[in-house]
């Protein structure tokens, strides 16, 4: 694997990043989060140099010392079909009920992936478990409308 020299990528930003317009230069500060760490440093140096804000930079600093949140789900329903899992989801969604698919684009590539995963799962957080179960449990439920008349009548 190629290793990079740093110097030179610093130089070689610099360069770039000195043949842009101040437009050109406000417009790549507000994706700087996409930046590598030296491509930010070069972007800040040229920002500096030319009196321009360096405000966007200073926010993704700032957001780079968070910590990514790790969050303990638990399975409610696993679908076979993609269909039914997105549909599921779709009710929590508008319950208002924060909710995940799991192995969802692995079933997508091909079906019988479905089988070696144990399906598409539909995930919750811990505290939305009896709420979520209530929602889609009032679904199933209702059940399908019938396009036959009642015999009752």
């Amino acid at each position: 694997m190629t290793m990079i020299d740093i110097e030179q990528e610093k130089r070689r930003l610099a360069e770039f990043y000195s043949h842009q317009t101040d437009g050109e230069l406000e417009q790549v500060a507000e994706h700087a989060d996409e930046l590598t760490d030296v491509a930010r440093e070069a972007l800040r140096a040229e920002l500096v140099k030319r009196g321009l804000s360096v405000e966007q930079l200073e926010r993704v600093g700032e957001s780079d010392h968070s910590e990514p949140e790790f969050r303990d789900l638990v399975t409610i329903r696993s679908f076979w079909g993609l269909l039914e899992a997105e549909l599921a989801k779709g009710l929590l969604d508008a319950a208002g009920i924060e909710c995940f698919l799991f192995d969802g684009n692995m079933v997508r590539l091909d079906w019988f992936n479905a089988n070696a995963l144990g399906g598409v799962k539909l995930r919750v957080d811990p505290g939305s478990v009896e709420a979520a179960n209530r929602v889609l449990d009032e679904c199933v439920s209702d059940g399908p409308l019938s396009d036959e008349p009642d015999s009752d009548l």
